[in-house]
């Protein structure tokens, strides 16, 4: 199958200075694949080239076959959606009115996330913060995207809604979406994906299947994910 989103040999960075280096990953349609590391690996720089936001230097993204060096927004027309670890919402705006500046209807998003109903007339910045990462998954789902991007859509998050939020992932990915995941929770990612791939030093040093690297979890805990790095 012809991956829909990949990166070949993609090395990109900061001022000069490359934060990841020739890291090579494909999701296909349907596919949840996750991104694991320790802090400062490069995950979020990888997502960041894969969807746009930051340009590679040197390397390839490809999408749906073809290589692409188009923006965020002219990729967000072909059907990519990014989610960030910033809750990317409208604080003086209500949840009805950040849903409405999505690219998809407020109907479908509250099918897929029905907790959100009650909350249309409240302005965004009297959510909590589970709230406010719900109403940032929804209105991107409810675009319909071809592939999601989402980094740490569990941070700092209770575990019920991290499990909620997950599941939406999951089931997003079920209905034909290619989705990619940075996620700091290793246990919790692997068990909802179907391959991982872990960045250390800005570098992919391991991957596979993700219920293979679940039952290795205490190694690949002890040997790639505990520690900074220092990229």
């Amino acid at each position: 199958m012809t991956a829909l989103l990949e990166a070949r040999e993609l090395t990109a960075g900061y001022g000069g200075m490359p934060a990841i280096r020739d890291v090579s990953l494909r999701v296909e349609p349907g596919e949840v694949v996750a991104i694991l590391g320790p802090n400062g690996a490069g995950k979020t720089t990888t997502l960041l080239t894969l969807s746009g936001a930051l340009k590679q230097m040197s390397g390839e993204v490809v999408f749906d076959g073809k290589p692409v060096k188009s923006k965020l927004h002219k990729r967000a027309k072909q059907g990519l959606s990014l989610v960030t670890e910033e809750r990317s919402v409208f604080m003086g705006l209500t949840t009805n009115a950040n849903l409405r500046l999505g690219r998809g209807a407020p109907s479908d998003a509250i099918e897929k996330f029905p907790e959100l109903k009650p909350l249309l007339r409240r302005r965004a910045g009297l959510l909590s913060g589970g709230e406010q990462q719900i109403l940032t998954l929804a209105r991107a789902l409810a675009s319909k995207p071809r592939i999601l991007l989402a980094d740490e859509l569990s941070l700092g998050l209770a575990p019920l809604i991290v499990q909620r939020l997950l599941r939406a992932v999951r089931e997003a990915a079920d209905r034909g979406i290619g989705v990619i995941v940075v996620e700091q929770h290793a246990r919790q990612a692997l068990s909802m994906a179907d391959r991982a791939y872990v960045l250390r030093r800005g570098c992919i040093e391991l991957s596979g299947r993700a219920s293979e690297l679940l039952e290795q979890l205490d190694e690949v805990e002890r040997s790639y994910l505990s520690g900074p790095t220092t990229s």
